[in-house]
């Protein structure tokens, strides 16, 4: 059997004006996060995780900031696109592993249909999404509230 792992990470800033979507779960708060697409910044980490385990660049590289197609887009579809991707190599996911790093708002009540949410996409089970969060104790951009940040490691295991 072949394992790949991959990991992922990406920040985006909090601004008023704008929904936060976070694990495909529109959060209720006072900012949102500012990117082209929705800027789901955990489901982008996770699609940068799976992108990196088989090597095949970042988000970025397939959903270019600049491509009007993108605009305002569901990141949900992105990781749809990038497990397409992932299973067309002939790879499944095993398990997920992410950290979200925010000062607010407090995401412990939304983190199992955040699961929910990222399992049915990956095909796994909910016990193989772990989602945690942190703060930066009032630290830092993300302590000041002015962003937040998503790290995630996957296992990808070759059917």
């Amino acid at each position: 059997m072949s394992f790949r792992i991959g990991s992922g990470i990406d920040f985006h800033q909090m601004v008023e004006g704008r929904d936060l979507w976070i694990g495909g779960i529109l959060i209720p708060h006072t900012k949102g996060a500012l990117g082209h697409s929705d800027a789901d910044v955990l489901l982008h980490a996770i699609c940068d995780a799976l992108l990196g385990a088989l090597s095949l660049g970042d988000i970025g590289v397939h959903f270019p900031n600049n491509d009007e197609r993108y605009r305002d887009i569901d990141s949900k579809i992105l990781l749809k696109h990038c497990m397409k991707l992932i299973q067309e190599r002939g790879y499944k996911v095993v398990n997920i592993d992410s950290t979200l790093t925010l000062q607010e708002p407090k995401i412990k009540p939304f983190v199992p249909q955040m699961q929910e949410t990222i399992a049915g996409i990956c095909e796994v089970l909910i016990e193989d999404v772990s989602v945690k969060a942190t703060t930066t104790e009032h630290m830092g951009f993300v302590g000041r509230e002015e962003g937040l940040v998503a790290y995630a490691t996957v296992l990808l295991q070759k059917i």
